[in-house]
């Protein structure tokens, strides 16, 4: 368990300077206790202090990186339970499994599938993150085969599933400037995976067969010193792995319970894709920095699991946002209508998905509402006359038009008075959904 605030406070210098960010040491070793400071912010700590305090300013997860080069992948590190209280750091990595006990032709198409998962939604990038490569067949050669295919068809990461460390070592050889995780060490072979991990300087997963022989196994594994580990409590039935997660979250951020201060790995049991899929969402929301599916990997299985990655580790506090400036949607000329909307990207990408559906290029002029939608920026005085005239002025839109029309949201018509005011642009109130853009711009516009 880690120090309390007060036995912080005792080793700290006290001089209450502020150099930290919190104005006094007691508020520092407050913060500290809790795991949202660290030691290097105070200034003035004494070397025998700041060794004495390691274990209490350490993340309560430790940080593990997979993965080399533009392909780093960072999971752990977490130092809440839930993000409201703060937010959630590092998505959980999605890998997709190919065993070699597939034929050749099975594993070139379930590469080629998985190297082709990559989507863009609402301006962002979804990809999955790497291959688990399982020793099913026993065979070394197969095994090594299908690590070569992988290397070759898949630039991401890797997960090399075998408790086998002599069938291992050639792919973990194979795969190392990679920095894949080599999964798993158990009471048989840890002594023999450490060693290989080690010799590699590659993530280690260990895997108990309950929480207890988990933390059992941990702290022989870190004895030795080795701390490059990602865990596993050895359950696959949902309700069972959900309950081992939350335990191992709980005890590592609340009672600093350093056996299970690491990354958390969880593999899917389900025997077809879509249950698997809603398995998988339960791991990602409770508490897996890694998840290993078997058999969902096509692009219609993969995406609403991406999609519902992200929401869960997007920033409460901060909504997504674009850019404010002028967006071009199709061959703009200087008679194209002008929209006007707000920085939150859903609000943003609805609009822009409906003027291009409606075959009539268009200007949009987003507005900084702070990431907020039409109706919530207007009533939280972001979206607002001013504001929006503001935007035209600076944006330089009437440089490229020829016209002074500008077409607001139908939620937001009461502003449309006092913008032509401001502005000196005719208002044009258009509808109240984005779906109704198409419609009502062709009836104006077609011509």
């Amino acid at each position: 368990m880690g120090l309390t605030g007060l036995e912080i406070y005792k080793q700290l210098p006290k001089k209450n300077c502020g150099e930290c960010g919190p104005p006094t040491c007691l508020a520092f070793a407050m913060q500290l206790a809790s795991g949202k400071a660290t030691l290097d912010a105070c200034p003035y700590i004494s070397q025998e202090a700041r060794e004495a305090l390691q274990s209490a300013a350490a993340p309560p997860i430790r940080l593990v990186t997979l993965g080399a080069g533009d392909h780093v992948l960072e999971i752990g590190d977490e130092t809440v339970l839930f993000r409201h209280d703060k937010t959630f750091y590092h998505p959980a990595g999605i890998f997709i499994e190919v065993g070699d006990d597939l034929d050749e032709a099975a594993m070139d198409e379930r590469l080629r599938a998985i190297g082709e998962l990559e989507f863009e939604r609402v301006g962002q990038q979804y990809r999955v993150d790497g291959v688990a490569l399982r020793a099913t067949s026993g065979d070394a050669d197969r095994f090594l085969r299908l690590a070569q295919k992988a290397a070759a068809a898949v630039p991401w990461n890797f997960v090399i599933v075998c408790q086998d460390p002599a069938l291992a070592e050639p792919v973990v050889r194979l795969l190392a400037s990679r920095r894949p995780l080599l999964y798993a060490a158990t009471d048989d072979n840890w002594e023999k995976m450490v060693q290989l991990a080690e010799e590699h300087q590659i993530p280690l997963g260990v895997c108990g067969r309950d929480l207890d022989h988990l933390a059992e196994l941990v702290t022989k594994i870190t004895q030795r010193g080795y701390r490059e580990l990602v865990i596993d409590p050895g359950s696959r039935e949902t309700s069972q792995v959900l309950a081992d997660l939350t335990q191992i979250r709980r005890l590592a951020i609340k009672k600093k319970f350093r056996p299970f201060g690491y990354p958390t790995i969880a593999f899917t049991s389900e025997p077809d894709a879509t249950t698997e899929i809603i398995q998988a969402q339960v791991y990602v929301g409770k508490y897996a920095s890694l998840v290993v599916l078997r058999q969902a990997w096509r692009r219609s299985e993969i995406l609403p699991l991406l999609t519902w990655r992200t929401n869960v580790f997007t920033d409460p506090q901060k909504p997504i946002q674009v850019e404010p400036r002028v967006y071009e949607v199709g061959d703009v000329r200087d008679d194209s209508p002008v929209y006007v909307t707000t920085n939150f990207s859903l609000t943003y990408f609805s609009v822009e998905a409906e003027v291009e559906a409606s075959k009539i290029p268009g200007y949009i002029v987003v507005v900084n509402t702070e990431g907020t939608s039409v109706l919530t920026a207007y009533a939280a005085g972001k979206f607002t006359p001013e504001a929006v005239a503001e935007a035209l002025q600076r944006s330089g839109i009437a440089d490229r038009v020829k016209h002074r029309e500008v077409i607001i949201p139908g939620h937001v018509a009461v502003m449309s008075g006092k913008l032509q005011e401001l502005s000196g642009w005719k208002v044009i109130v258009g509808p109240r959904e984005a779906a109704g853009i198409p419609a009502f711009v062709r009836s104006r516009y077609a011509a």
